[in-house]
């Protein structure tokens, strides 16, 4: 989308009666949102009648495609909810400073209700673990750090 269509869109959404507005475009994802800071008080003697004032706009330029991961670290192949474990109070599949072999289970994606087990790219030790248990997760996001070894 080119920076003329974005100030189109922006003029145009000033003057509708709506509050908020998604636009989404390939990767592309703009959103625009109207903030009212004036409170309105049946106690008060109404004002004089002015020229309402210009509302602030919220634009915010989203882009889907996210930063290349850092070298050295397992990835979610997809969209979904990361677990460390297999069940609620079980032992996590991997810890700091273990050594894992490729294929082995480092961690659980539930995607549509389905149990999707991650398993390791390849042989290495884990350096950091990146997401909390029962966090969201997005295609690409890095998982772990990790040291090939």
């Amino acid at each position: 989308m080119k920076k003329e269509d974005i100030e189109h869109l922006i003029e145009l959404f000033e003057k509708k009666d709506i509050n908020k507005i998604r636009i989404k475009e390939g990767e592309f994802e703009l959103e625009l949102e109207k903030f009212n800071d004036t409170l309105e008080s049946p106690a008060v003697a109404p004002a004089p009648i002015q020229a309402p004032a210009p509302q602030p706009i919220n634009v915010q330029v989203v882009s889907e495609k996210q930063a290349p991961a850092p070298k050295n670290t397992l990835n979610s192949p997809m969209v979904g909810t990361f677990y460390t474990s297999a069940s609620p109070g079980s032992a996590p599949f991997v810890k700091v400073g273990q050594k894992v072999r490729k294929g082995e289970v480092i961690g659980i994606i539930e995607a549509m209700k389905i149990m999707n087990d991650i398993e390791a790219e390849y042989d290495c030790q884990i350096s950091e673990i990146l997401v909390a248990d029962g966090q969201p997760v997005e295609f690409g996001m890095a998982l772990f750090a990790v040291e090939k070894i």
